[in-house]
């Protein structure tokens, strides 16, 4: 692992800890060179990319601050991580409903930017939080990238599987979000009424070079609950 990710690991592992809190101001640049053993490069690549993910902000003239407060059950929209690491304070249980090869149709051509006969995998999966049903998730993969999955993988953590296993790690998502009713089979499956209100989140992952590799959508039920972190930009 490059030394910028284990630095920035590490830090991530202090605030989750609450051994920095919201408002503490990290190290000087200098400290942490010395702290991590490391170059001014990869100190501030680590403090860049923990300010993207929102962890952290920057102050000119400062110094860095921790900034990350996060509620337990919420889904941040913001972190390109699984549900799995999400929810960790709660029982998640997956069950795959389907994994089969497929070619894509329109719709999936259009948001992973692929021809008709190219390979993609489809995951179907039922996310149960403490025993109720939470989610029901239509995921597509580009083969090529994304090149081997079955059942033990899709009901542990596809997103590890990716990380760990193909050092494959998203780039940045698209979120798109809008609010459906569940058909029968849907409101069977998270034990709903027919007709229940819901989120249906889709989201397009991309690699760092910008290509496409994910294209999933999800719908969840009306307990799950999201936060976005961002910066606000005003007018000068």
């Amino acid at each position: 692992m490059p030394k910028y990710k284990v630095i920035i690991q590490k830090i991530i592992e202090q605030i989750e800890d609450k051994k920095m809190k919201q408002g503490d101001k990290l190290p000087s640049i200098e400290n942490l060179m010395d702290i991590f053993n490391a170059g001014k490069n990869t100190i501030l690549k680590a403090l860049n990319v923990l300010e993207k993910q929102a962890y952290i902000y920057q102050v000119a003239g400062s110094g860095s601050f921790v900034r990350k407060s996060k509620r337990s059950g919420y889904i941040n929209l913001t972190e390109s991580i699984g549900l799995k690491d999400h929810l960790s304070a709660f029982n998640l249980e997956t069950k795959m409903l389907d994994l089969q090869i497929i070619k894509p149709d329109q719709d999936i051509m259009d948001n992973l930017n692929v021809d008709k006969d190219d390979d993609i995998y489809y995951v179907k999966r039922l996310r149960s939080v403490n025993g109720k049903g939470y989610s029901i998730e239509e995921s597509y993969y580009v083969k090529s990238v994304v090149l081997y999955l079955n059942q033990e993988i899709v009901e542990d953590s596809i997103f590890k599987y990716l990380l760990e296993n193909l050092n494959i790690e998203p780039g940045f998502t698209d979120h798109f979000m809008t609010l459906e009713t569940l058909n029968k089979t849907e409101s069977d499956l998270l034990e709903l009424e027919d007709g229940s209100p819901v989120m249906l989140l889709e989201s397009i992952f991309f690699l760092k070079d910008g290509t496409p590799f994910n294209y999933s959508k999800v719908l969840y039920q009306q307990d799950a609950q999201f936060f976005v972190q961002g910066y606000s930009y005003l007018d000068m």
